[in-house]
């Protein structure tokens, strides 16, 4: 009896054994990309040590992995930063060149660009986009040779056909299964589209006109619930998650919450919790539901090897009534100057924080600068991809930063900023050089402010490391730093990239020559 306890033992410690190191040194990664909107870099409370807002279970992640302390977004409005997420590539090299889209614009994306979806599905990956989109699709129109309007007058909405699909959306940049709305939630059409079809017809119009909760007038589906958005996308992550987590293949999840940007709407078991306003009580609720999302991946068996990425797709929005939070102690931008529009630090610098158990040690932190255009060149290393010179062109790997490596040069040469209005900044080391004499966006002073702004400099230049705050201009002391940037800033613009590589064309060529005569005015 014993000799056969002996034999078949090493028999079933090996089977064992390959089966608990099949996803691990066999299998890529799952990928999380969990995308807030609206919050400020203040508003997680490992990045604030003073801060009101507790965020337990977005602490947590950071704990057991990688935070980011110079992590920013390429631009400082939605739109634009989901654009350079997806594709690797900053907005102004498309056509959007200020502003963000509406609930009806066009498809931003053109289909033959290679997206981070695009790419992981060429490498068997299952991938799913669930939330706000925000980066144009092409809907049905009743009459074709009607355009209408823009997307922001309920009229607008007149000429489309709600009875069938969508085109040019997240179906046809990579995403296999997608759910999700058009716009932010304060634009409508107020309608949830699966997998490029409408779920219903819109049988109502609603809008709402609260102090926080406010929406504009348009087309309302009957299973689309402003106050049930955010917990719906989640519950349709988790969902996805434990059937998706069954199949032998990775997957890659792109959840891009509404949140917490207006119309700001916490659950009522969330109401009042904060005790600061409903922006503070609707940070808590995602923060809860990110917990829950990690109690997701465990219990799917996954955690080990999936990656999970949280951020934000600019800073606080002015919406939050930042005041009032600051009367109270809490400072959403934190030290940094400005908010949500602004070329100021506020603008664009947000939580990044990575977990990884198979290949991120806890509680690292990182001060490299880093941006949100990263994520394609990043995951095509973790996968085995090689990016094409069309392909991801402002786009750095930062694994070098997830294993800790000592390395000589910075991972980013530099990184360019963009404002709501279309101004830039470049920052290379400690050094920001901003094009344009105020904001550019919507903090003090404003550009459309011609009497504080005639009185300022035409350019702005920032320690970022001494200062900041970015409170003392040293443009008039330093013009030979700031014509340093400048002449690096007309580089990346000139050459349609900003990475090694071939030179590639931006959308609109003569876009470069007129910001470049903007530059030099």
């Amino acid at each position: 009896m014993k000799i056969k306890i002996l034999l078949i033992t090493p028999i079933v410690l090996l089977f064992f054994i390959s089966c608990s190191t099949k996803e691990e040194e066999s299998q890529e990664p799952n990928i999380i990309y969990v995308l807030a909107d609206d919050m400020g870099y203040g508003d997680v409370s490992v990045y604030n040590e003073n801060s009101k807002i507790q965020t337990p279970n977005i602490d947590k992640l950071a704990s057991e992995g990688l935070k980011f302390t110079d992590a920013h977004t390429s631009a400082s409005v939605c739109s634009p930063t989901r654009y350079g997420i997806l594709t690797g590539r900053y907005n102004w090299r498309s056509k959007l060149k200020s502003g963000v889209l509406t609930g009806k614009s066009k498809a931003l994306i053109s289909a033959d660009r290679t997206t981070v979806a695009s790419l992981l599905k060429q490498k068997n990956y299952n991938t799913a986009f669930i939330g706000k989109w925000h980066l144009g699709w092409d809907w049905a129109q009743k009459n074709p040779e009607v355009s209408g309007g823009e997307g922001w007058n309920p009229k607008d909405f007149d000429n489309i056909d709600f009875s069938k699909p969508v085109q040019n959306g997240p179906k046809e940049l990579g995403f296999i299964y997608s759910y999700g709305h058009s716009g932010s939630l304060d634009m409508a059409p107020y309608v949830y589209v699966e997998n490029g079809m409408p779920t219903k017809i819109p049988d109502t119009t609603s809008i709402n006109k609260g102090k926080y909760s406010w929406w504009r007038e348009g087309p309302t589906s009957s299973d689309f619930i402003h106050d049930e958005v955010t917990p719906n996308f989640f519950r349709k992550s988790f969902e996805y998650i434990k059937e998706i987590s069954k199949e032998e293949n990775p997957f890659f999840l792109y959840l891009a919450l509404p949140s917490p940007h207006t119309p700001i709407l916490p659950t009522e078991e969330w109401q009042g919790k904060s005790g600061l306003n409903p922006y503070g009580d609707f940070v808590m609720m995602v923060d809860s539901y990110m917990g829950q999302l990690e109690k997701v991946i465990k219990e799917a068996g996954i955690e080990n090897n999936t990656i999970v990425i949280f951020t934000s797709d600019n800073g606080c929005s002015p919406a939050a009534y930042m005041d009032e939070l600051e009367e109270k102690g809490h400072y959403p931008s934190y030290i940094y100057r400005g908010h949500k529009a602004d070329i100021f630090e506020g603008g664009h610098r947000v939580p990044f924080i990575v977990k990884w158990p198979q290949e991120i040690k806890k509680e690292i932190v990182s001060d490299q600068t880093i941006c949100t255009t990263d994520l394609m060149a990043t995951l095509a290393n973790i996968v085995g991809y090689s990016l094409s010179d069309n392909e991801g062109e402002d786009s750095y790997n930062i694994v070098p930063l997830f294993k800790q490596m000592k390395l000589d040069i910075p991972i980013r040469e530099a990184t360019v900023h963009h404002s709501i209005n279309g101004s830039f900044a470049i920052r290379k080391g400690d050094w920001k050089l901003i094009m344009c004499p105020g904001s550019g966006g919507w903090s003090f002073p404003k550009p459309d402010n011609s009497e504080a702004i005639d009185s300022l400099p035409k350019y702005q230049l920032y320690n970022i490391k001494s200062d900041p705050s970015e409170a003392t201009n040293l443009y008039p002391k330093n013009t030979e730093k700031a014509e340093e940037l400048k002449t690096l800033l007309i580089k990346y613009i000139t050459e349609g990239r900003s990475t090694p590589g071939v030179p590639q064309k931006n959308d609109w060529i003569d876009f470069a020559w007129k910001q470049i005569e903007f530059i030099n005015q």
